[in-house]
């Protein structure tokens, strides 16, 4: 089993969204980076653990945990004209960007901000506690998603 964290904005699509989903579930359109992209495709499998983290917003942190229940498949949103995620080179028959889709597990009962993140040296080798990290998804170690699932 692998652990992730993957960011979202909560004006856009929050924990509240998660859990109130159709079998409390989505699929995480949208990623427009390569890297994070090679995440899910290549790596993100069934059953994997997400921590859900809330960016853009004041504080930001992580607000609860998911579970990948389907893996990678074609990114839908990138060949509609109509989405904010339109990629005109990407091409259902060779599509360039990809979506798992993810299952809520739970709503932490407190929610642990960034700076507490920062404060506590267990996580310090977080990877979205490194300076200049703007990636969407990132992996992280089962001994720190452990730690950070005991303060939720």
């Amino acid at each position: 089993m692998n652990y992730w964290l993957m960011k979202t904005e909560p004006e856009v699509f929050s924990i509240d969204d998660l859990a109130k989903a159709r079998d409390k579930t989505t699929c995480w359109e949208g990623v427009r980076n390569y890297q994070a992209r090679n995440f899910m495709r290549d790596e993100m499998k069934l059953g994997d653990q997400v921590l859900i983290y809330h960016s853009n917003t004041s504080p930001p942190g992580i607000a609860g945990i998911a579970r990948v229940v389907k893996e990678a498949y074609p990114d839908h949103s990138a060949f509609d004209p109509s989405s904010k995620y339109f990629d005109v080179k990407s091409k259902k028959e060779s599509a360039t960007w990809m979506m798992v889709d993810v299952q809520f597990v739970m709503k932490a009962k407190k929610f642990l901000s960034l700076d507490e993140l920062k404060a506590n040296p267990k996580v310090k080798e977080l990877l979205i506690l490194r300076k200049g990290n703007r990636l969407s998804i990132t992996p992280v170690e089962k001994k720190h998603f452990e730690i950070i699932a005991k303060l939720l």
